[in-house]
C-alpha cells in the first residue's frame, strides 16, 4: 500500500482536518515535528513515509479564498524532488492553469486534484480529462454523511474518468471510524482499471491491509501519521 501524506493548509499554516467541517479545524500538533508551519511539516511527512508525493488541500482556496501560492512555490522550491498533488477548489481546467501560472517554473510537478466538490459541469469534467491530461491528473469522487457532493454528476460518468482517482469520504477523515471500503469498492466496480486511491478513516496498519485487499493502490493519511499510529517506513 503506498501512504500519501496530506497536508492541509488555512491561512498559512497546517490545520487538523475533521470530518470534513472546515470552520472547525485548528492548528496541527504532530508527533513528528513541532509547530505548524507547511515547509517543515512537509519534510517530516514525507520524511515519515519515505515518499515523495505530498497531498495538500488549500481550504482557503476550497472555500473561495486566495490559493496559497507562496507557500505552494516553497514547498516546490525547497523539495526539489516533490510530487505535490494539490487540490485548490478548481472548477475546469482553466482554473488549474491560471494557478499553475502563478506558482511558476515548478509547476511542472504539480498533480492537479479536481474534486465532484468543486467542479463546475459535466462538460468541465469531460474537458478536464482528454486526451494525455487523464495522465497527470486526478479526479476526487467526495461525499459527506453518505451524501455525494457532485453537483456535476462526476460519480456516474465513469466513461470521463482518469486513471487515477480518489475515494474521498469527508465524514471518516480524522475521525478514527476506519476506512470507507463499501464505497471504496462501489467505484472500483464502475473503473476496474482504475489505481484507486483512498482517503480517511485510516487508524493503524490493519486498515491498510484491509484497503489494499478492497482494491485500493494508495490511501491518503494524516491523524495516524501525526498521532504515532502507523510507524515510519524504511525506505
Amino acid at each position: 500500500m503506498n501512504l500519501i501524506p496530506v497536508i492541509d493548509l488555512m491561512q498559512g499554516q497546517v490545520v487538523r482536518a475533521v470530518r470534513g467541517d472546515r470552520q472547525a479545524y485548528r492548528p496541527m500538533v504532530s508527533q513528528l515535528c513541532e509547530g505548524s508551519e507547511p515547509l517543515v511539516m512537509a519534510r517530516a511527512l514525507c520524511e515519515h513515509c519515505a515518499t515523495n508525493q505530498l497531498y495538500v488541500a488549500d481550504l482557503d482556496a476550497l472555500l473561495g479564498r486566495p490559493a496559497h501560492v507562496a507557500v505552494l512555490r516553497s514547498l516546490l522550491h525547497e523539495m526539489p524532488a516533490l510530487e505535490l498533488w494539490l487540490d485548490a477548489g478548481f472548477a475546469d481546467a482553466a482554473a488549474v492553469d491560471a494557478l499553475l501560472a502563478d506558482i511558476g517554473a515548478d509547476s511542472s510537478r504539480v498533480v492537479p486534484i479536481f474534486g465532484s466538490e468543486s467542479m463546475a459541469s459535466r462538460g468541465a469534467l469531460e474537458l478536464c480529462f482528454q486526451g494525455s491530461n487523464s495522465d497527470d491528473r486526478v479526479l476526487s469522487l467526495d461525499r459527506r454523511d453518505g451524501r455525494r457532493l457532485d453537483a456535476a454528476g462526476c460519480w456516474e460518468a465513469p466513461q470521463f474518468w482518469p486513471r487515477r482517482v480518489i475515494v474521498m469520504t469527508l465524514e471518516r477523515v480524522g475521525s478514527d471510524a476506519g476506512p470507507d471500503l463499501e464505497t471504496l469498492a462501489g467505484v472500483r466496480a464502475k473503473a476496474p482499471g482504475a489505481f484507486i486511491v483512498g482517503a480517511g478513516g485510516i487508524r493503524h496498519a490493519d486498515d491498510l491491509a484491509g484497503a489494499a485487499e478492497a482494491g485500493a493502490g494508495a490511501w491518503l493519511v494524516a491523524s495516524a501519521l501525526h498521532d504515532g499510529r502507523l510507524p515510519r517506513v524504511r525506505s
